[in-house]
């Protein structure tokens, strides 16, 4: 794996460890769900799915299967979360970083593809 992948790989994954305890724990996050109009088990859904991502995407540094899974998990959580900001009709500041999130971990999933089928 190069290098500003595998940089980029845990810059990620220490940002969704991030994301996925404040999913979890924050009252803030809390109000937020409801303001999407969705419910605490979604919330409490995103945020562990958020740290299986995270872990998932540690893991691949090792096993690129598990990376391309964690990986092609957080674009469709992103590509999720970026249509439910537009859809609040939320403010650009509010929803570029979805937006930034599904192209980067769109582009570390083609990587890991990329490393399954060289280790072919």
């Amino acid at each position: 794996m190069t290098n500003p992948i595998l940089f980029l790989s845990i810059i990620v994954a220490v940002f969704f460890l991030i994301y996925g305890i404040q999913c979890l724990r924050s009252p803030f996050m809390k109000e937020e769900f409801i303001r999407y109009g969705m419910g605490d088990g979604l919330r409490i859904l995103t945020g562990t799915a958020q740290l299986a991502g995270a872990a998932g995407l540690l893991a691949g540094l090792y096993i690129s299967l598990l990376g391309l899974l964690a990986t092609t998990g957080l674009t469709v959580m992103m590509a999720v979360a970026f249509g439910t900001r537009i859809k609040v009709r939320d403010s650009l500041n509010q929803t570029l970083p979805s937006f930034f999130f599904m192209l980067v971990n769109g582009f570390l999933a083609y990587k890991f593809l990329l490393l399954m089928l060289y280790d072919l």
